[in-house]
């Protein structure tokens, strides 16, 4: 299929398919999720494409030259301060019928704190949060996140033995 660019940015690039579809092609990324005396890890952050403030698990691009997993390693050093073991849960398209954006969800172990280098461009703060809690204020409309936190308070909360 005929692959045609309309407009190309920074971090994404709009090309029509066969004349027909438009594709968002856009870089993929990586999300950790961490879980500590029932708490999830979460940074709080202004996202102006919903205009609203969201709570969201840690995360961001994958570099050029990086693998997910290394991504992941800086992506929780840069936002929470904080090193562990990541181990891969799953990966996802964040809507695969418009756009070939790629996430990759992690899971931290072992969180000890550690220095990191925060992306100057961003104005974010950790929090610990109930998994649960988080959920119902989504759910309910008061509050506003990603479908990849979503998941990971899903799992969270499936190890935890809570039914949302």
């Amino acid at each position: 299929m005929k692959r045609e660019t309309v407009w190309s940015g920074r971090i994404v690039e709009l090309q029509l398919l066969g004349g027909r579809y438009e594709v968002v092609r856009h870089a993929s990324a990586v999300a950790i999720l961490a879980v500590r005396g029932g708490l999830v890890l979460g940074v709080s952050q202004a996202r102006p494409a919903i205009g609203a403030r969201t709570w969201e698990l840690p995360a961001g691009l994958i570099d050029p030259g990086e693998t997910p997993l290394e991504a992941a390693v800086r992506e929780l050093r840069e936002e929470t301060q904080l090193c562990g073991r990541l181990v891969a849960i799953t990966r996802l398209f964040a809507s695969p019928g418009f756009t070939d954006e790629e996430i990759h969800l992690f899971e931290a172990h072992e969180l000890a704190p550690c220095e990191g280098v925060p992306d100057e461009t961003e104005e974010i703060e950790a929090s610990w949060r109930d998994p649960l809690e988080v959920w119902r204020e989504v759910a309910d409309g008061r509050a506003s996140t990603s479908g990849v936190t979503l998941l990971g308070l899903r799992h969270a909360l499936a190890r935890l033995g809570i039914e949302p």
